[in-house]
């Protein structure tokens, strides 16, 4: 994984190449010169047990959400590999809060079970109207979070591992100011190791690059892992 703090990676910037509305062609890096480019990191820059001593130098807590749908089938996995290694081991996180919307199987019983909070979106500023969707979930879930940095995870990830959090959380712990940090990936398609993602290369980019040119160094904008403080 590789995490851009405040922007985002591997995104190229050349002096006199500012990006025009309309111009965009999938596949090519897009280039901007209206902003500066922004610190990268990858996840294998970060140590657990240095993580940690940073966090409590600077007084910091940290929650993990982890937004959720009918996910009883990964949500447990996910949920004990944080507890494990990223409280019991390295004291990096503080709270694994999963927000559960009306799912329909087991995922609320599987992530208390692997030691999570779980709320109920619904549950959450009730007077402000009952909604669906992974936005709801995200916006209401920093009412219920503790941290000073909240993390965001996928509840639907596979192969997920400690360093989709420690990636994402410590460029936030490393440097006070960073604020904001988004994670990206290499995308397999079929058996090539890259060339997947492609709604986020023929859509959400290029509207992206379009209407609000100033994002266009978000390499992958939908992806679901990032990372910011209060």
């Amino acid at each position: 994984m590789v995490a851009g703090a405040i922007g985002a990676p591997s995104v190229e910037f050349r002096r006199g190449a500012r990006h025009r509305p309309g111009s965009f062609s999938p596949g090519d890096p897009l280039r901007c010169d209206a902003m500066p480019p922004v610190p990268v990191y990858r996840a294998s820059d970060f140590d657990p047990d240095a993580l940690a001593r940073d966090r409590a130098a600077r007084g910091t807590t940290v929650s993990v959400c982890i937004p959720a749908r009918d996910e009883e089938a990964t949500i447990g996995a996910i949920v004990a590999t944080i507890r494990r290694e990223l409280i019991e081991q390295h004291a990096v996180v503080d709270e694994i809060l999963v927000m559960d919307d009306s799912s329909n199987d087991a995922t609320s019983a599987a992530a208390t079970a692997e030691g999570a909070r779980v709320v109920p979106v619904r549950s959450v500023l009730p007077e402000l109207g009952i909604s669906h969707g992974k936005g709801n979930a995200l916006w209401r879930s920093v009412f219920e979070c503790r941290g000073d940095v909240i993390v965001w995870i996928d509840a639907d990830i596979r192969n997920f591992s400690a360093h989709f959090v420690t990636g994402l959380v410590g460029p936030l712990l490393a440097d006070e100011a960073v604020g904001f940090v988004k994670g990206c990936y290499r995308r397999p398609l079929g058996d090539a190791p890259t060339g997947g993602g492609r709604v986020t290369e023929l859509m959400a980019r290029p509207l992206l690059a379009h209407f609000f040119p100033d994002l266009v160094g978000i390499v992958q904008p939908l992806s679901g892992e990032y990372a910011a403080r209060r």
